[in-house]
């Protein structure tokens, strides 16, 4: 089994499945899109406290079945050693993931919220033929004014993200953290990836390669009813573009990036400005 967990969590859109790509070049990692293992992790956890099934378990078992959740989950990855588990929720269970792996590091993918929506956004008006499943109703999915209510609700996809990440960014295992924004990511890989390495005590994989990378979903994308929401371009760069918000949506959400004012956080920040570690 493998004998080290990290964990990538942050915003959507922001990097999470570009930095899996890139991670498991190293044929000693495992990393890739969103796992199953949070939510998983979460069913368990209310099995065994809030139902008669608590009464049952004492306080070492608890651990003890989380970790061989992952490590079940995770058998078929053996060869590799070290393994990144990508999900949005990590951000709101340090808590957890410090009790059961005090070593771990979670990897922390953001960028302004503005273009968060933006590139939601535009995932949708490209398919013009089908609702996504990002959305409970018609009503909500009716105009971009209705979307971006919805993804930045509370319980939507964005509104979760941004909350799980201040809890996170300002919490006491915040010096687990590292900040990656998605356009130092994009514009620098390597400077950022070596960051990284640095941060989890691995040596440099000499064998990254930013000009020929590979991943794509399309069936999980199907699903979803987001075609290209998990495609990764083959080479690493940034495209500046203009963005299809109305203006007011994006003046509401544009400079949202709190993470670079490190006033009251333990967290480790690589940013393009300024770009520290």
């Amino acid at each position: 089994m493998p004998s080290k967990y990290h964990f990538v969590s942050g915003l959507p859109r922001s990097g999470s499945t570009l930095l899996g790509a890139l991670l498991r070049q190293n044929p000693r990692f495992h990393a890739s899109m969103t796992s199953p293992v949070g939510y998983l992790a979460n069913a368990l956890l209310q099995e065994m406290s809030s139902t008669e099934t608590a009464m049952l378990l004492d306080s070492a078992q608890q651990p003890q079945i989380l970790r061989g959740l992952f490590d079940s989950f995770y058998a078929s990855q053996s060869h590799c050693e070290v393994v990144f588990d990508t999900n949005r929720l990590w951000c709101s269970k340090l808590s957890l993931l410090r009790n059961l792996y005090p070593d771990a590091k979670v990897i922390v993918c953001v960028r302004d919220l503005m273009w968060v929506l933006d590139s939601l956004e535009r995932l949708i008006r490209n398919q013009p033929y089908r609702y996504s499943k990002l959305f409970n109703s018609i009503t909500e999915s009716a105009t971009v004014y209705s979307r971006v209510e919805a993804l930045t609700q509370t319980h939507g996809l964005v509104g979760f993200s941004w909350a799980a990440l201040k809890e996170a960014f300002y919490s006491d295992q915040a010096d687990s953290l590292l900040i990656v924004e998605y356009e130092y990511l994009a514009r620098e890989p390597e400077k950022v990836l070596r960051l990284i390495y640095q941060f989890i005590g691995e040596p440099w994989n000499a064998h990254a390669n930013f000009e020929n990378i590979d991943f794509d979903a399309p069936e999980f994308d199907k699903v979803l009813g987001l075609d290209g929401m998990h495609r990764v371009r083959s080479k690493v760069s940034f495209q500046a573009r203009q963005s299809v918000l109305p203006p007011d949506i994006a003046a509401k959400f544009k400079n949202s990036s709190f993470w670079r004012d490190g006033t009251g956080s333990r967290a480790h920040v690589i940013a393009s400005k300024p770009a520290q570690i």
